[in-house]
């Protein structure tokens, strides 16, 4: 099998090229003119530099596929941004997925596409409505919470500052997830045969956490006494509105006021599964998988036998 991973060198996209190197899949790896793989990854794989975005002619020198897994995903989440990247770019991969005609396309979606407040929930969504009327079978995988968006209070504890929570910290709950353990339940993807579309949505092992048990699990693990500050989650309205009139005349300040929306989206909402019927966020009912522990990386982290990862746009601290 032969395996074409999008967002080859984004926070995912790499953990899912590290696992299918590891099983020694062939993979053909779609970057970014500029953006370097690892040298041991690089090895491995056959490399496409390429900008699916932008480029008319991005599959022109495309080998054929066997299946195709999409990392692909907008940094920012400014709807320009979302539509380019979370719709429009996936939508020239499936093109390409249905010209040759593979087996398997795997999309990485995001769970807080239940309740589509945000531009790029929004055209994730619409993207997930174009695989649903396609041939081609596949595999949508609606992801939990990372480690990588838990890490922003880290050198705050540390400095012995408070942890900054919203509310009571139990305004939200998720079941987070490690680059590892999403990365093997992706490729396992591959393994299932698909007639239509399945959606798979997923978090890693519980109980699920709220933002109070952050602090003190983060607390513990650097050894420090446990000190939070609550903040008004309604501060973020008070910022969108007074920049708001300034978003009407300037993109940028047009960026800030969706950022503002995601941010008050997470400091609130849960990254579990909804249940509709009861309006209310279920985390019985959301899957489980893996064995990496939120607690045993921030142990980890901190000990420094672990590099804490990039943090991605979507940070609130």
């Amino acid at each position: 099998m032969r395996v074409l991973v999008a967002g080859a060198t984004g926070y995912m996209g790499a953990a899912v090229l590290r696992e299918l190197v590891a099983r020694r899949v062939d993979v053909v790896a779609l970057v970014r003119p500029g953006r370097p793989l690892p040298e041991a990854i690089r090895q491995a794989v056959t490399v496409i530099e390429a900008d699916v975005v932008e480029d008319a002619d991005w599959s022109e020198h495309l080998p054929a596929v066997d299946a195709v897994i999409s990392c692909l995903a907008s940094r920012s989440g400014a709807p320009d941004d979302a539509h380019k990247v979370d719709y429009g770019a996936n939508r020239r991969l499936l093109a390409c997925a249905e010209r040759h005609r593979v087996d398997h396309f795997v999309l990485l979606s995001a769970i807080c596409v239940q309740k589509p407040r945000l531009a790029f929930q929004r055209e994730k969504l619409r993207f997930e409505r174009l695989l649903h009327d396609s041939p081609v079978p596949a595999t949508i995988v609606r992801a939990t919470a990372f480690f990588r968006s838990l890490v922003g209070q880290i050198d705050r504890v540390k400095a012995g500052k408070p942890f900054l929570l919203f509310g009571n910290g139990e305004l939200s709950a998720c079941k987070p997830i490690s680059d590892r353990d999403l990365a093997c339940f992706i490729v396992d993807q591959l393994d299932q045969h698909r007639e239509g579309t399945v959606v798979r949505p997923i978090g890693g092992p519980g109980p699920a956490i709220a933002p109070a048990a952050q602090a003190a699990m983060l607390c513990s693990a650097a050894n420090m006494p446990l000190k939070t500050r609550s903040l008004p989650p309604q501060m973020f309205d008070w910022f969108r509105w007074l920049l708001t009139p300034l978003a009407l005349f300037s993109p940028d300040f047009a960026k800030r006021v969706e950022f503002l929306r995601i941010a008050k989206f997470y400091a609130t909402e849960s990254m579990l599964c909804w249940d509709h019927e009861n309006q209310r966020y279920d985390a019985d009912s959301t899957p489980e998988f893996g064995s990496d522990t939120l607690a045993a990386f921030y142990r980890a982290v901190l000990s420094g036998s672990e590099s804490p990862p990039e943090r991605g746009e979507h940070r609130l601290f």
